[in-house]
């Protein structure tokens, strides 16, 4: 089968910068208690009556021009998304609205975190089989509007920030490529880190009273969280090292998700990692979610710490729980 590989790459990030600071003034919380817990500084948020599907649009548009390509190029969306623009109907189709394109299939992935990798892991496998040759593949996410700003919803209120990060995946012509992906999930942690407004059980599933019991916002357990993130995160690593005949020195860089700095600093030590090659920019945008690792990549490409033969471990963990990896050879 046809090896498919990341033809470009684009991102969008919102230009309001809210720091610490900032949510000090809305509620009880400081930077150094931010800081100490998280590692982030700031975070974007988007304007109101800005959706998902539109941040989704503005990195689309930037990682067509880096391929040289237009809309009309594509033939498959995936979109991954946990704060879509509307309950159903998806929001690959919004955006393939505001692409100005009809006719291509897409499809909407609800991975949370690890999103945007189950994404990846999906448009591989259809250009192995031959079934499309230019997917693109988003993650974007309008987190701040769902926040609850208030100390009782402060842990979750902190790590959020909006952005978007977008691919084009099609078949390479050499051994650059995707090399595998690893894909895991224990549906026994699910109430760990979850919004439970829409409990679809309930006639009707919102309620005056599911509203004042704050039900519409994101409820964690934040050490559950760490201590199975810290297990798994390495387990999947090596077990995508494994598959390739590869030892972690071989990684050229790996690209985290950005969910908190504590985290991924824990798993980079177990692992032998020297900090420098786990890549970080929490500090400047929060947890973006499914945007997360596209915005990471991009970044990373533009600093110049990825080359023709590099090769890159995508690592993620989030809801559900779910986790996984990618080894690209660039």
């Amino acid at each position: 089968m046809t090896r498919a590989k990341i033809l470009s790459v684009g991102r969008y990030l919102p230009e309001r910068r809210v720091t610490n600071f900032d949510l000090a003034n809305m509620f009880e919380t400081s930077d150094e208690w931010i800081q100490q817990r998280t590692g982030i500084v700031e975070r974007r948020y988007a304007d109101e009556g800005v959706f998902c599907s539109d941040l989704a649009l503005e990195a689309s548009k930037d990682c067509l021009k880096n391929a040289g390509m237009k809309p009309e190029d594509i033939d498959f969306i995936v979109f991954a998304t946990l704060s879509p623009d509307h309950h159903f109907p998806g929001t690959g189709v919004y955006l393939q609205r505001k692409l100005g394109i009809t006719d291509i299939g897409c499809l909407d992935i609800r991975n949370q975190c690890t999103g945007f990798l189950y994404s990846l892991a999906v448009a591989d496998a259809f250009v192995r089989m031959g079934m499309y040759k230019r997917i693109l593949v988003v993650g974007s996410e309008v987190h701040s509007s769902a926040l609850h700003y208030t100390k009782e919803g402060r842990d979750v209120a902190v790590l959020f920030g909006d952005g978007a990060g977008a691919v084009l995946v099609g078949p390479s012509d050499g051994s650059s490529g995707i090399l595998s992906s690893h894909l895991h999930a224990d549906g026994r942690y699910a109430e760990i880190l979850m919004l439970e407004i829409f409990n679809i059980s309930k006639k009707p599933y919102i309620t005056h009273q599911t509203l004042d019991e704050g039900k519409q916002y994101p409820k964690m357990v934040g050490r559950e969280v760490f201590k199975v993130a810290v297990t798994k995160i390495p387990e999947v690593v090596n077990e995508a090292l494994n598959a390739n005949n590869l030892k972690v020195e071989d990684i050229d860089i790996f690209l985290p998700h950005q969910a908190n700095l504590r985290i991924n600093q824990f798993a980079a030590q177990q692992l032998g990692v020297p900090e420098e090659k786990f890549f970080s920019n929490i500090q400047r945008y929060g947890n973006t979610t499914a945007g997360s690792l596209p915005i990471a990549l991009s970044e990373a490409l533009e600093q110049g710490l990825i080359h023709e033969g590099s090769l890159i471990m995508m690592v993620a963990f989030g809801s559900g729980f779910t986790w996984g990896a990618n080894i690209i050879r660039w």
